[in-house]
């Protein structure tokens, strides 16, 4: 199993990103997706994920209104487009895989992650 996170880079406070995160070697529509960030000196936080089947999705309340998570299955890849950003949004991104569709706002049910993306946004 491998996925590949991109899309990260800096950005201007207000400014867009969109991430991507394509994965191989597993089931993908029936396995949930979840986007997690990690900012130095702090611990990995849940920023979105979306269910596999049902595509219900999920966001932290820091993220609700700017970011949306979407997938295509067509192309086994999630998206995370992420618009307002702040400077407190400035962090490595992450995705991960998992089969199920309960409690995937917490990163220890995650089978699979990807390698991290760098989003910098300045003040």
């Amino acid at each position: 199993v491998q996925l590949q996170a991109s899309g990260g880079g800096l950005v201007q406070t207000g400014g867009s990103l969109r991430l991507s995160c394509a994965a191989s070697g597993l089931p993908f529509s029936r396995n949930s997706m979840g986007w997690f960030r990690q900012a130095p000196g702090k611990e990995r936080e849940f920023v979105a994920a979306i269910s596999g089947t049902r595509d219900t999705t999920y966001y932290a309340d820091s993220v609700k209104g700017r970011f949306t998570i979407s997938r295509d299955n067509a192309k086994n890849t999630v998206y995370l487009q992420m618009n307002s950003l702040k400077p407190e949004d400035t962090a490595v991104y992450y995705c991960g895989a998992r089969t199920g569709g309960s409690n995937l706002q917490y990163s220890r049910y995650y089978l699979y992650w990807g390698q991290g993306t760098l989003v910098t946004v300045s003040s």
